[in-house]
């Protein structure tokens, strides 16, 4: 009986051996792969940008600034990759199709495209206005759909792709002081799923990168409204502590990851997967938790929104201390207020 079951064990223990051998036999070799990457002048589309250029992949990097821009083309430049920078607003589709009409007059090809560009603006709901999201939905889910379709027919021509949906935490679990940024990303999420779904068909293959809180320097560009010496200081805190956050190297690495192995969807951070796993299980006592959080909050305040840098008080930088070498490795003070 113990002989059978230690033969029964090596078995298993052979096949998953087999298993993972042959997974990492098909992952998908970045060399001389083509990947244009949205919103890549500063925090994660640059950590993306980065980790694709450390492994063999040449680049296409857009933003509306130009001067972030071209800080970033040389930074990459710097690593041996060739690198494209073309300023484009992913809001407006006649410079996402130019842009991709560039790209490809370049290269010849695109092989990845990354829909990472984004905005985010922190205050209570009675402070924000239609434009805000408006805004949102016009960068985080219009941008993602403009820069998809724009690139589609050239991979359906090829028979091949691979599209990567930077969403968030917050387009799994709708967060207090973030509404217009949680609606896009919800519907970011929708449109990568079900996109999935569609393309799987044609060889072009889908991934979902949902992320928590991650240690960018995004923080001190993003837009406050309220009491914003206050909701920039929690939001900060948030934003660069370890606990609660991850680093954007860490978040590259991993995201590179998942699209060479395959992956459907990837969630980081231990505290978003288990935000994820327990909205999931739990939707209704998570918004009700959520409720009593939000009492805690600070209410109203001003309407007119303003970035974080301009928001922060002496004792939020130094708090938010943690951040600040994140802000200036990801390029975060290159862009103008």
């Amino acid at each position: 009986m113990g002989n059978r079951l230690a033969l029964i064990g090596a078995a298993i223990g052979l096949g998953l051996l087999i298993k993972e051998y042959r997974k990492r036999q098909r992952m998908l070799n970045l060399e001389g792969q083509v990947a244009l990457i949205t919103g890549s002048s500063r925090g994660l589309g640059l950590a993306l940008a980065r980790e694709f250029a450390q492994r063999g992949a040449h680049l296409v990097i857009c933003a509306r600034q130009t001067e972030p821009l071209e800080n970033a083309r040389q930074q990459l430049a710097a690593l041996g990759t060739e690198v494209l920078a073309i300023p484009c607003d992913v809001s407006n589709q006649e410079q996402v199709q130019n842009m991709v009409r560039q790209t490809i007059d370049h290269f010849g090809q695109i092989d990845i495209l990354v829909n990472n560009a984004g905005i985010i603006t922190v205050g209570p709901q009675q402070t924000m206005t239609l434009s805000d999201y408006q805004d949102a939905m016009n960068i985080m889910f219009w941008g993602s759909v403009y820069t998809t379709l724009a690139v589609l027919p050239h991979m359906r021509a090829r028979k091949s792709g691979h599209i990567v949906n930077i969403t968030s935490i917050g387009g799994k679990v709708s967060v207090p002081h973030l509404l217009p940024y949680s609606c896009a990303k919800f519907a970011s999420v929708g449109f990568s799923e079900g996109l999935h779904a569609e393309l799987a068909k044609d060889d072009i293959h889908i991934i979902t990168v949902v992320p928590g809180l991650m240690r960018t320097g995004s923080h001190i560009n993003a837009f406050v409204k309220g009491k914003r010496q206050v909701e920039y200081t929690l939001f900060g805190l948030l934003a660069t502590l370890p606990m609660t956050s991850m680093s954007a190297a860490d978040a590259a690495r991993q995201i590179v990851q998942a699209v060479r192995r395959g992956d459907t969807e990837t969630i980081l951070t231990i505290q978003a997967q288990l935000a994820s796993r327990f909205h999931g299980l739990l939707p209704g006592l998570t918004t009700e938790i959520f409720g009593l959080v939000n009492r805690f909050l600070p209410r109203s305040g001003e309407t007119q929104k303003a970035s974080g840098r301009a928001s922060r008080s002496k004792i939020a930088t130094f708090l938010t201390g943690l951040g600040e070498p994140a802000a200036h490795e990801y390029n975060q003070y290159a862009r103008k207020e």
